[in-house]
């Protein structure tokens, strides 16, 4: 069973790069960030037309976020609990039930940028973590396969950046934001990704800005994270690093795992 996670950077401005994608990658489950359209305007028949049944959290402009599922979900959610008054869409979660496999809870994020730091952005960020680490805890105690994949915007370790002194002042590689990440991890999940390729060097994102992507200043702040149940199952996991170098790319790439 493959799980995917894909930083589109608006959906509709890049619907056929995206399609090739699926039609190429065929994930089982795949949770999209900065969809950058409400549920109206998201391309429902291009994706159903592929067999997948749909949960949108859209916002207009900016953010939000998409779950998309070739099998049966129920237990949809949309908004990350904990601050009532959070209107931005950032959250979605579902419980999918398989026929051939054993079920399991998908929740895809977009965690705030959080820059400029400090200041109110960064503030709402390391809150956001905060809430997130409280309900990753709720869902551990369910015992089940639990998949937590998403833009996290933190990057995890120096190893993670070509370039980590340029990064020193950034939201994404703040002690701050890695320590939040770092409690999340802590609570029993699996970094698929470092499971599988412990020592490789491996980017999710190159900013558009000054040749990143040619001069492979990347980072990695695109994570699987799997609850020991999940864990269990871990089979594969990788970077398509190659959806960067193609025309009209987003600046993140799809990252995934596959499940037994």
């Amino acid at each position: 069973m493959k799980i995917a996670s894909f930083n589109v950077n608006s959906i509709n401005a890049r619907l056929p790069r995206i399609l090739d994608w699926f039609d190429r990658a065929k994930p089982d489950v795949c949770v999209l960030q900065e969809i950058k359209c409400v549920d109206e305007k998201f391309p429902y028949s291009e994706f159903e037309v592929r067999g997948y049944n749909i949960h949108v959290h859209g916002q207009k402009t900016y953010n939000g976020v998409a779950l998309l599922s070739k099998h049966p979900f129920d237990e949809p959610r949309r908004g990350l609990p904990g601050n009532s008054d959070d209107d931005q869409s950032r959250y979605i979660e579902a419980f999918v039930t398989p026929k051939d496999a054993r079920p399991l809870r998908v929740v895809g994020i977009y965690a705030p940028n959080g820059n400029p730091a400090p200041g109110p952005k960064y503030d709402y960020k390391l809150d956001w973590l905060r809430r997130l680490k409280a309900h990753a805890q709720e869902l551990l105690s369910y015992e089940e396969a639990l998949v937590i994949a998403g833009d996290y915007n933190v990057i995890p370790q120096a190893e993670d950046a070509h370039d980590p002194k340029a990064w020193s002042g950034d939201a994404l590689f703040l002690p701050q934001s890695r320590a939040a990440y770092r409690e999340i991890l802590n609570l029993g999940f699996t970094d698929a990704i470092r499971q599988i390729h412990p020592m490789k060097t491996l980017y999710t994102f190159w900013d558009y800005q000054a040749g990143a992507w040619e001069k492979d200043n990347g980072i990695r702040i695109d994570h699987l994270l799997l609850s020991p149940h999940a864990a269990d199952r871990l089979k594969d996991a990788g970077v398509d690093r190659a959806e960067r170098g193609k025309e009209k790319p987003s600046d993140h790439v799809p990252v995934w795992v596959e499940l037994s």
